[in-house]
């Protein structure tokens, strides 16, 4: 039905720069709201940012300064940029989107990607 690939993780030092990047495919009518999550080793799945069909965006507050979140619908496709990049932020990085899939309109369902790792070293 709806698939969604990230790609753009990897290992880079301190200091350095990532362009995540999250295409959506299948059989889609519509997506709403897409999000970038990430899980270190040991914690919980955390919310990094998200941005709103119209492109309203939100983040964590970790991440704020630092981090950009976007999308292109033409292309359905989200991004997460990501910068001054420090340990901390060493995790495996999902995508999430809401999406109406062609053969269903009126509903609204929630789709992860695979993840992509991004490591940071000191």
């Amino acid at each position: 039905q709806v698939q969604l690939v990230e790609s753009g993780g990897g290992l880079v030092q301190a200091g350095g720069s990532l362009r995540l990047s999250c295409a959506a495919s299948g059989s889609i009518f519509s997506i709403n709201a897409m999000g970038w999550y990430r899980q270190a080793p040991g914690k919980q799945r955390e919310l990094v940012a998200t941005i709103s069909s119209g492109g309203t965006t939100s983040y964590a507050d970790s991440v704020k300064g630092r981090f950009t979140i976007s999308r292109d619908n033409a292309k359905n496709t989200a991004y997460l940029e990501t910068n001054s990049l420090k340990p901390e932020d060493t995790a495996v990085y999902y995508c999430n989107a809401f999406v109406t899939t062609a053969q269903n309109t009126g509903l609204l369902r929630s789709y992860w990607g695979q993840g992509t790792q991004v490591t940071v070293s000191s």
